[in-house]
């Protein structure tokens, strides 16, 4: 860490969330991705301690109902854990851990998103994004310039056109902004019945400017069984 994250980090509140809820239908019918097994480690555990190589005030965990296996693991920064309900959407998970945060936290405290199931975010990268939020005062998210041509398909299987990727990004998680600016945002986006699919979504509604933070492409999400080794090839990868 440089001269300039230490001195932002001297005097940050820094939160976590870390919506948990979801039923991963995409990955299994009966299995919670986030719970799957990595090196002798849950998906979830891995992705708590890599957040946790920032400095963070705590973290919260939006979980279901019946979720009884996150309060038994040993997560990484136990005393730093909060939990909450989770929602129906993953949006209005993180809304219950906004309202969460609110009875604890300063609206001004910055919070950031990050999913469950997204274990390998690279340190350098949650440095950099939290420094570029706090020293612009603007919210941001870690993305990357897509690369592969893109086509459009309106019916399917034929082709429409081939669509302009040069200005394209796509948005991975953590993504950051303080926490009253993003609550406004999503209950605002709520309200008006916007598609909420990221934070950053509900930002752009509210006209609130969110930047850009270049990422790397082994930020994967673990969306499908396959995903599983990838994660853990990677995870070996960046510990060697």
């Amino acid at each position: 860490m440089n001269q300039n994250q230490q001195s932002y980090h001297q005097s940050l509140n820094l939160w976590a969330i870390i919506p948990a809820a979801g039923s991963g239908s995409r990955f299994s019918k009966t299995e919670l991705k986030q719970y799957q097994s990595i090196d002798g480690q849950t998906v979830l555990e891995h992705t708590v301690a890599r957040l946790n190589q920032l400095k963070l005030t705590g973290y919260v965990l939006a979980i279901g109902a019946e979720d009884h296996v996150a309060k038994t693991l040993p997560l990484a920064q136990l005393e730093k854990a909060h939990f909450c309900n989770g929602g129906a959407e993953r949006v209005n998970s993180v809304l219950n851990a906004l309202n969460y945060l609110s009875t604890i936290a300063s609206e001004d405290d910055w919070v950031f998103v990050h999913d469950a199931a997204r274990p390998c975010v690279a340190q350098l990268n949650l440095e950099t994004l939290v420094q570029t939020a706090v020293t612009t005062s603007q919210s941001a998210i870690l993305a990357i310039p897509v690369r592969d041509t893109l086509k459009r398909v309106e019916t399917a299987p034929q082709i429409l056109t081939t669509v302009d990727r040069s200005t394209l990004w796509q948005a991975q998680t953590p993504q950051i902004a303080k926490l009253g600016v993003l609550k406004k945002a999503i209950e605002q986006a709520l309200a008006a019945g916007v598609n909420i699919t990221d934070e950053a979504s509900a930002l752009e509604y509210m006209g609130e400017p969110v930047q850009v933070v270049q990422s790397r492409s082994d930020n994967i999400k673990i969306t499908y069984p396959d995903d599983l080794e990838l994660a853990r090839l990677i995870l070996a990868s960046q510990s060697a």
